[in-house]
């Protein structure tokens, strides 16, 4: 397969911001926006074009998470790909700046990269790759 046809994004996994009260914030979001977040955020399920299920995740973090490191961004944003460890790959031969090593746990693999104005991206291949 060549680099072209790789399949990169496939969906939005989710978003992440940084704040002051996370807990204070998930409230209002509950209260005024109907968002019942609990204390990783809330996941927001659809089913895509062909009927599969998946989930794209609203999270508050405090403001001082290293999380979003080395971003000194206030948000990050997390997307969904088909294949993480080939596409790290390309990227990395893209000239992309990859930041740490791939993590696997039992709900999917995880990646991280910069764009070129510093902003962290994580990239994340559920359990159920074939979205």
């Amino acid at each position: 397969m060549s680099n072209k046809d790789l399949k990169r994004v496939t969906g939005l996994g989710g978003f992440f911001f940084k704040c002051e009260d996370p807990n204070a914030i998930s409230e209002w979001y509950k209260n005024h926006l109907g968002i019942p977040a609990g204390p990783y955020g809330w996941s927001f399920e659809w089913k895509d074009k062909d009927g599969n299920d998946g989930t794209t995740q609203w999270s508050p973090f405090a403001a001082n998470t290293k999380y979003f490191s080395p971003s000194d961004k206030p948000f990050m944003m997390n997307y969904r790909v088909h294949d993480l460890e080939a596409l790290l790959n390309v990227l990395k031969e893209e000239g992309v700046t990859i930041v740490g090593e791939m993590e696997s746990y039992a709900y999917g693999k995880f990646g991280w990269i910069l764009d070129p104005e510093g902003n962290k991206i994580e990239l994340w291949e559920p359990v159920d790759s074939e979205l």
